[in-house]
């Protein structure tokens, strides 16, 4: 580059160059010039450099007025709104010089001669020379146009990318971070649109929890401005990294659809208002159909090549990293830009901060959790950012998308819900630096909330975000994981859903020795598994009519089941991987059962469901057989197809050895067969038979998972439930003890492993000396248990040696 030139084009530029073109330019350049032969696509483009706008400032007389306003800010005699603005209107009133408006069109006609195509559609992105830095994301703070046309319209983008490095939220962010304004410059992007039929935003980890072995992808139709600016509920996707160069495997973990009620697209000569070139943006949005609102934006196999795209990018610049990408009408990949992750990978990974509910209160809105944090406040309903004086300091923000122009307000609230937006969004990255919970994408919480109402939202439990009635008592825990004491008694977690599994991947555990697939099938799939077998059955329209809108795009219902519980157990045999993980088959009872969308036509009345039709004996039985089934392929889906062999398939309520012969063989019917590819089978020893005959069962299962609430139930003959037995129930009584001890002994004797789920190893240090001095294997607990009875046991083994 010489001295007067004010373009450089993206094979000229890579990381190297970032003071002279900006983070995002120099990234672009970066990926074009070194990724290219690893199969990344980027669109060719050019940069106008940092010195371009410097001059440009220069020529026209404004770094003074520039930094007289900025003085009034800062004696605080004009708020931050007047001050923006004054100052943007001193930039648009600007020119470029001769030389610069030469040169700027010039390159644009080079890219219209190398596409071979005449006003060339280009976007025209901003890229400020502190943007997209490892420790500061800058993320939307400048503005990007798209499907620019002509040289007339990109100068006029030019001139408003160059104002808009004193956007209200730049402004603020820059004062915020410590960046001095006027070393602050601005490179402009010009790079060949890509006319994007779905498009959408990618990080190489997960957001919420910072897990690093994932790639998590959003999409929607149409550009990618609706997933950036969050004006969309996108589709998610979450792949495997670890698992991404193994082409036999399809580790496609989640794949969520959502409502994408709206699409942004190239504006077209008939759209009202819409002139065919001379604007700087000429986009419009539309509604999508139906159909694009329930199908899916990307198959697995695009959703691969993305996840595998991602990881190149990650090991190049060694580093998390978030990356916008988009798809043409031809289904070609492009990546347009890529900058550092700087929330989730600058966390201090030797603390682990947890929030948790300690009072229970009425749901009122659901949607995607931003921060896994709980905040409580009045509600602020507000429809316009410029509205920050109003806003009182502490309420909760309530209002249709969170933005990066609302910063200011974002900055006064505790926490945010909006009806819109996706958890990749610019806002949702300033939420997280910002440290304020959002609770994204209700659906209709402007509607449903009104000032004033006090209101809690927790974002605790993974993806799903929720909106409680009133203010509820709430605990925060900081766990320091280097003051952990070493265990020989290997100890696990009980996890329950899989967006929760994900965010315990730093605990130094042994795996999972807990997962129950009944809650996994009433929180996520919501039908049982036999209406999906037997429509026919399920008489009330209303009720076929919900079944169907789940199943929708499967070509077979019980797709739908096996599909969504293959993903969601490889979803938590991920977080543990390649440690153990023991997935529980259902063990619903009849009236739980009923519960589910289409129960009632499939399950018995019973007088005491507890004890009656559950566990082992549905999955050989005519009336549930065919829906064991479809656990079981969902199984052998996660461990062979998807590449989580480290899932064990545990049984649950199993009475006798006879029992356990049927469900063995019935699983083997589904193609897990024992001892096959690795599969392991253990038994929940929960009935005295189980111990009693503990070396019968031993030659069918390799190993025991002691449920102690059931065996004290039925050792003691107590109802588990009864409020007026309670004080009776009690998993320390002798009477259960000799049980565990006995069946410890036994199947140790027949070379099985026993571990023990459950709270009293965590609640009663003796219990916990009890079962180390009986040799237990493993103890699993509740995640947020394990520094308590960490201690517990490192203390018993001592007393034991």
């Amino acid at each position: 580059m010489t001295s007067s030139t004010c373009i450089l084009w993206f094979n000229e530029v890579g990381l190297q160059h970032l003071a002279e073109v900006g983070g995002k330019n120099a990234s672009l350049g970066e990926m074009y010039q070194q990724l290219a032969e690893q199969g990344v696509a980027v669109p060719y483009g050019f940069a106008t450099t940092a010195q371009a706008f410097r001059d440009y400032l220069t020529a026209n007389g404004l770094h003074q007025p520039i930094s007289d306003a900025l003085a009034e800010l800062a004696a605080g005699r004009q708020p931050l709104a007047a001050s923006g603005h004054v100052i943007r209107e001193l930039i648009r009133s600007g020119d470029f010089s001769a030389k610069q408006r030469e040169q700027i069109a010039d390159a644009y006609l080079q890219l219209c001669e190398q596409l071979q195509t005449p006003d060339t559609p280009v976007a025209v992105r901003s890229s400020a020379t502190a943007e997209d830095l490892p420790q500061a994301s800058f993320a939307g703070q400048q503005e990007s146009f798209l499907n620019v046309r002509g040289t007339d319209a990109l100068l006029e983008a030019c001139r408003e990318c160059y104002a808009s490095l004193y956007t209200d939220r730049a402004i603020a962010y820059r004062e915020e971070q410590g960046f001095a304004h006027d070393q602050v410059a601005l490179s402009i992007g010009v790079q060949q649109m890509v006319e994007s039929a779905a498009a959408g935003v990618m990080f190489t980890l997960d957001t919420e929890s910072g897990f690093p072995d994932i790639v998590l992808i959003s999409a929607a139709w149409g550009l990618g401005e609706t997933v950036v600016k969050g004006s969309v509920n996108p589709d998610r996707y979450m792949a495997y990294k670890p698992f991404l160069e193994r082409p036999e495997l399809n580790p496609v973990i989640e794949s969520t659809v959502g409502s994408k009620l709206c699409k942004m697209r190239y504006a077209q000569p008939e759209d009202e208002g819409v002139g065919e070139h001379g604007r700087a943006e000429a986009t419009v949005t539309v509604p999508t159909s139906a159909n694009e609102q329930r199908g899916r934006v990307l198959e697995d196999s695009a959703v691969l090549q993305l996840a595998r795209w991602a990881q190149v990018i990650e090991r190049h610049y060694q580093r998390p990293m978030d990356i916008e990408w988009a798809r043409n009408s031809a289904g070609q990949l492009f990546i347009v830009q890529a900058r550092p992750e700087t929330i989730e990978s600058q966390k201090d990974r030797s603390v682990l901060v947890s929030y948790q509910l300690t009072e229970q209160g009425k749901v009122l809105l659901e949607g995607s959790s931003v921060g896994s944090a709980i905040a409580c406040g009045p509600v602020c309903v507000v429809a316009d950012p410029d509205d920050v004086e109003h806003f009182p300091e502490g309420a909760i923000l309530v209002t249709e998308r969170t933005d990066p122009d609302w910063v200011p307000v974002m900055r006064k609230a505790a926490g945010i819900v909006t009806n819109s937006g996706g958890t990749t969004s610019h806002a949702a990255i300033v939420s997280r630096e910002l440290k304020k919970p959002a609770i994204v994408g209700c659906g209709n919480a402007t509607e449903l909330l009104h000032d004033g109402m006090d209101i809690t939202i927790s974002g605790a439990d993974g993806a799903t975000g929720k909106v409680y009635e009133g203010s509820l008592e709430f605990e925060c825990k900081s766990i320091s994981l280097a003051d952990l004491p070493a265990t020989t008694t290997a100890l696990m977690i009980n996890a329950a859903l899989p967006d929760g599994a994900l965010q315990w991947w730093q605990l130094p555990v042994a795996g999972i020795g807990l997962t129950r697939i009944e809650f996994i099938i009433s929180s996520q799939i919501r039908v049982h598994p036999m209406a999906l077998i037997h429509p026919d059955k399920v008489t009330d329209p209303e009720i076929a009519r919900q079944i169907a809108d789940l199943h929708h795009g499967f070509e077979q219902p019980t797709d739908y089941f096996v599909d969504s519980l293959a993903r969601s157990v490889a979803k938590i045999a991920a977080s543990q991987y390649p440690r153990p993980v023991i997935v529980r088959m259902s063990d619903f009872k009849s009236n739980e059962y009923r519960g589910l969308l289409g129960g009632e036509y499939f399950e018995l009345n019973e007088e005491n469901p507890m004890l009656g039709f559950r566990g082992a004996s549905r999955y050989y039985h005519p009336l549930y057989r065919e829906g064991f089934q479809l656990e079981c392929r969902a199984i052998r889906r996660a461990r062979e197809d998807m590449g989580f062999d480290n899932i064990i398939v545990m049984i649950p309520f199993c009475r006798t050895p006879g029992e356990a012969d049927k469900v063995l063989d019935a699983m083997a019917e589904a193609g897990l067969r024992r001892g096959s590819a690795g599969l392991k089978v253990y038994v929940m020893c929960e009935i005295p038979s189980n111990v009693i005959l503990a070396d019968r069962f031993a030659q069918r299962f390799d190993g025991f998972s002691i449920g102690s609430n059931d065996l004290t139930q039925l050792v003691l003959g107590i109802d588990r439930d009864s409020a007026v037995l309670k004080s009776l129930f009690d998993a320390r009584d002798e009477a259960v003890k000799r049980m565990i001890e006995q069946v410890i002994r036994v199947a140790h004797e027949q070379g099985c492993k026993v571990g023990i789920c459950g709270q009293a190893p965590s609640d009663h240090p003796e219990f916990a000396e009890f079962l180390v001095h009986c040799g237990i294997d493993s103890i699993s607990l509740n995640p947020d248990s394990v520094a308590r009875a960490s201690v517990h046991v490192a203390a018993a083994e001592a007393a034991n040696r």
